[in-house]
């Protein structure tokens, strides 16, 4: 490790995977680079499930920053084989299952109550469910073995800017009072750190979603699958084991993750509609016990499990949306989750936030004398994040406002795999790519916009008939038709989708 100098081009608050690898980058694009963290590895942390999308930028940040060993943890093959210590879980698509309030769940020949979207061709090929404790603690220890500075258990206590520079006075085990930088990233993943050095506000207004999530990692549970063969429920023709994947039960109030990893222990959340008022005044165990006694598979999952040691407890959430009011200043900017959160229903996380690595990475290492011109670049970075998370927002919240209606969730939801796909397919063709998940695309902003208005209407009706929700099937189909290429609401495919994922 270095000598402490104190001064620094770029200081990084937050040491989870995105400030590591921002970190990372920087470093080797030249820049002076000091991470600080205010915990300490190895912790607990959700949002754990990678995606195509992921895995595609987080080779593309391997070659572009010469970080070779990164490129290994882009598929669960090469994990295995190059990281076997480091936990992680098979994730080859989306599955999704329909439950119904005091009823076990049941589904029949067409797959009515069932959704499966293959994002991988084969295990070696997969996704991967990332055990956040043992991946983030492995990137701080690259952080370590390049010589980057880095403290823990330090929290910034207060700053000040002047002369185009940074004075962080700081607090942790290191004697070290305060150190300099010329500009500062925030990586922490929440407003609490901008609201108390920039007085950057964060809230809920303005999104569609209102949801929040109980949740906690256990131990043993289940697989869905021996239960599913246990109520003679045919799985033959499934794409794949839907226990390896990103296992979503639709439930009336919301819906539930389950991921599993490698090494017995599953990732379960509950993530509940927050216009229901029946949840406010309950406590979390109230809320969790509730949704056991409601739903008999659910309860049979969770009373054949443990609570892991870590974090050995269920931990509840406010409300899940937020989004700070401004996005930088003079010589700060935050990164993609730090500047706001809709919701993990379609995963995007990890995607997302790789995605502001590569974005911010470039335009920092282009910008290293951090003068006009940077300033120009961020204030498109704010509009572009801005835009991206109203996309995702209206696309959680059309999920939501379908949970009690299963083919209208089912159509609703490709809206947001083609558009996915359409995003991966112009990464691997090297076509250029400037908003997440298309989002400055007018045709795509189009449909969305529509379907949100023609679902609201529907969804408003005191009963919605079967011709309704076919009706509805149809007209998402025939929009969504110029962006098709994996069969998307294929009747004959009977929710079940093989090959939806992009050539590799």
């Amino acid at each position: 490790m270095s000598t402490h100098s104190n001064q620094y081009d770029i200081v990084i608050a937050g040491s989870g995977f995105t400030g590591a690898i921002t970190a990372l980058a920087l470093h080797n694009c030249g820049l002076t680079v000091c991470l600080i963290e205010k915990g300490k590895h190895p912790r607990f942390a959700i949002g754990e499930s990678s995606t195509p999308v992921a895995d595609i930028i987080l080779r593309s940040l391997s070659v572009q920053y010469d970080l070779p060993w990164l490129y290994d943890f882009s598929r669960y093959g090469s994990w295995q084989q190059s990281h076997p210590e480091i936990v992680c879980g098979i994730k080859r698509g989306f599955s999704y299952f329909k439950h119904h309030p005091g009823k076990q769940f049941s589904t029949d020949a067409g797959h009515t109550n069932e959704l499966l979207v293959a994002a991988s061709a084969d295990d070696i090929m997969s996704d991967t469910n990332w055990l956040r404790a043992d991946f983030d603690a492995f990137l701080v220890s690259k952080v370590k073995a390049y010589n980057i500075e880095y403290f823990d258990c330090t929290e910034i206590t207060s700053a000040r800017r002047s002369n185009r520079q940074w004075l962080f006075n700081i607090n942790g085990p290191g004697n070290i009072p305060s150190i300099h930088s010329s500009f500062f990233i925030d990586a922490t993943g929440s407003g609490i750190l901008a609201d108390k050095l920039f007085a950057a506000k964060s809230s809920a207004a303005g999104f569609l979603t209102n949801s929040f999530a109980l949740f906690s990692h256990f131990d043993h549970l289940p697989r869905w699958t021996t239960l599913l063969e246990q109520n003679n429920i045919p799985t033959q023709d499934y794409p794949y084991d839907p226990d390896d994947s990103a296992l979503h039960h639709v439930l009336d109030e919301g819906w539930v993750w389950a991921l599993r990893f490698n090494n017995n222990r599953t990732s379960w959340g509950f993530a509940l509609n927050g216009n229901d008022a029946s949840f406010q005044k309950m406590k979390t165990t109230e809320i969790w016990d509730r949704m056991r006694a409601t739903y008999p598979d659910i309860d049979h999952i969770l009373k054949s499990g443990s609570l892991s040691p870590q974090p050995g407890r269920i931990i509840q959430t406010g409300r899940l949306q937020r989004k700070l009011e401004k996005c930088f200043g003079d010589g700060w900017l935050a990164m993609p989750h730090t500047i706001g959160f809709v919701d993990p229903l379609f995963s995007t996380g990890i995607a997302y936030s790789l995605a502001g690595i590569e974005r911010i990475v470039q335009m920092l290492s282009e910008n290293s004398n951090f003068d006009e011109r940077l300033f120009e670049q961020l204030k498109e970075y704010e509009h572009i994040t801005f835009e991206e998370l109203k996309l995702i927002d209206i696309l959680v919240a059309g999920c939501y406002a379908t949970m009690q209606h299963f083919q209208l969730f089912n159509a609703w939801s490709m809206l947001y795999f083609t558009f996915t796909i359409l995003y991966e397919q112009r990464r691997l063709k090297n076509q250029p790519v400037k908003y997440f998940l298309e989002a400055d695309n007018q045709e795509v902003q189009k449909i969305v916009q529509t379907t949100y208005k023609d679902l609201l209407k529907l969804t408003a009706q005191r009963t919605i008939s079967a011709k309704d929700a076919d009706q509805f099937t149809s007209m998402v189909r025939e929009r969504i038709k110029p962006f098709n290429t994996a069969g998307l609401l294929d009747p004959l495919s009977k929710n079940m989708y093989y090959h939806t994922v992009a050539a590799l």
